[in-house]
């Protein structure tokens, strides 16, 4: 999609492209930052492995929950505002993790923390069609890319800085980039009330569905899914519930943060117990698992539009993933790299099924329904593996029923694979079975 007359990108807008870059950068970093360091905030009071997989747990219930309450607010208060809103818990939460005094604070923070990114997740897209209707590909590319490096850049320095500053610097720090973001967003809040706002003097070109995408730009903008702040339409959100193609959607969807979510909980614990690392060589394997996924949220989307890839690109991250997890449970401490690089495999999924969400639905408003049905049910899944592990962890003191569970889980999402690689739209699907949509 591009538009006739398109202005420089920092023409006019610098504060909302550095705005957006500044949350993009925000919402992936709160994920990562934790979890290398825990064995350091252990050391000044006690963290259960239930606890570790409550904080786990809070990114996906605080997506699914916030998700679906901010573009009630948003409807209210406007996009700037709840910007403000998102990224002032965000850093508030932030400094708050680093000022934890025992557990429960720590997972109060943590909570705080993750409502300002589920309402984040939500605003970005709109922010960046309200801003830049005419530069969404580039947009988007600068938007995933930001999220891919803020998510393999905290686990990379979070052990160094904890070892030297404390795990309480390691933690906090996060909050002042957080609060830096803020500068902007107050900066055109401010700027839209001393002036009234003019509609935006541009008109988008109706694209072709059978011209397909023109670019690298267009697809990763693609693969971040419906842009739109039209809510979903109640019919077709009640009729997905009855379609076996929205249910595979889901699942895999599910399963994609499943891996993520488990991962960025305990894969440093993991790794410092089976493979015998230190904690800062466990924080660089995380983040050596999170940069895969920066070619994948890259090349994902390309090969899914241009060359219909849905089930190969599916079938190598299960395959990845089992490779990985077999070699983490039979070898851990021969080419442990090797292991959690292959398992990084299994990020191919988020950008693939977010692609799905776009190109399985004919219309925008089928779209953001689609959207609403996968992440709710996709997150409400992912949010259960995070506390399960734990307590799995805990009961049989080892790793070896946890990571059997998570190959559990890719194995039996395979069939939803199969049918999410259907080269249908959910309309086709409703119609197949019960008639016009």
């Amino acid at each position: 999609m591009t538009m006739p007359g398109a202005r420089p990108l920092w023409q006019g807008r610098a504060l909302a492209l550095v705005g957006i870059v500044l949350v993009a950068f925000s919402l992936r970093s709160a994920v990562a930052s934790l979890s290398p360091v825990i064995d350091h905030v252990a050391e000044d009071f006690p963290v259960s492995p239930v606890i570790i997989g409550l904080i786990g747990a809070a990114p996906p219930v605080c997506f699914a929950i916030f998700g679906l309450l901010t573009p009630l607010f948003e409807r209210r208060f406007g996009l700037e505002r709840m910007a403000v809103a998102a990224i002032t818990l965000m850093a508030l939460g932030l400094l708050l993790r680093g000022l934890a005094i025992d557990s429960t604070t720590l997972l109060a923070a943590t909570a705080v923390v993750f409502a300002g990114v589920g309402s984040g997740n939500v605003l970005l897209p709109p922010l960046v069609k309200k801003y830049f209707p005419d530069r969404l590909g580039i947009m988007m590319t600068i938007y995933s890319t930001t999220m891919a490096v803020s998510t393999f850049l905290p686990p990379l320095v979070a052990v160094p800085v904890a070892d030297s500053l404390g795990w309480r610097v390691s933690l906090g720090m996060w909050g002042i980039v957080a609060g830096i973001a803020l500068v902007p967003w107050v900066a055109l809040l401010l700027g839209n009330r001393a002036r009234t706002d003019a509609p935006m003097k541009t008109e988008l070109l109706v694209p072709d569905p059978t011209d397909g995408v023109n670019d690298v730009q267009d697809a990763v903008a693609v693969a971040t899914g419906p842009i739109s702040t039209t809510p979903a339409n109640r019919r077709h959100f009640a009729r997905l519930w009855r379609l076996p193609l929205a249910w595979a959607l889901a699942l895999v969807f599910g399963a994609s943060s499943t891996m993520a979510y488990v991962s960025f909980a305990w894969m440093p614990t993991m790794l410092v117990d089976i493979g015998g690392v230190s904690p800062a060589t466990a924080g660089f394997l995380l983040s050596l698992f999170a940069l895969i996924g920066l070619p994948c949220s890259l090349l994902v989307p390309i090969l899914v539009v241009r060359f219909q890839a849905t089930r190969p690109l599916f079938f190598v991250a299960v395959a990845g993933g089992l490779v990985g997890l077999a070699g983490l449970l039979l070898v851990p401490t021969v080419a442990l790299p090797l292991w959690v690089s292959i398992f990084g495999l299994t990020a191919i999924m988020f950008p693939l099924s977010l692609v799905l969400l776009s190109i399985r639905a004919r219309t925008p408003e089928s779209a953001v329904a689609l959207s609403g049905f996968v992440q709710s049910i996709g997150y409400a899944i992912a949010a259960v593996f995070p506390l399960l592990i734990g307590l799995l962890h805990e009961t049989t003191d080892g790793w070896q029923i946890p990571l059997l569970v998570i190959a559990g889980v890719l194995v039996v999402v395979i069939p939803a694979g199969v049918v999410a690689g259907r080269r249908r739209t959910v309309e086709d699907e409703w119609e197949r079975r019960h008639g016009r949509w």
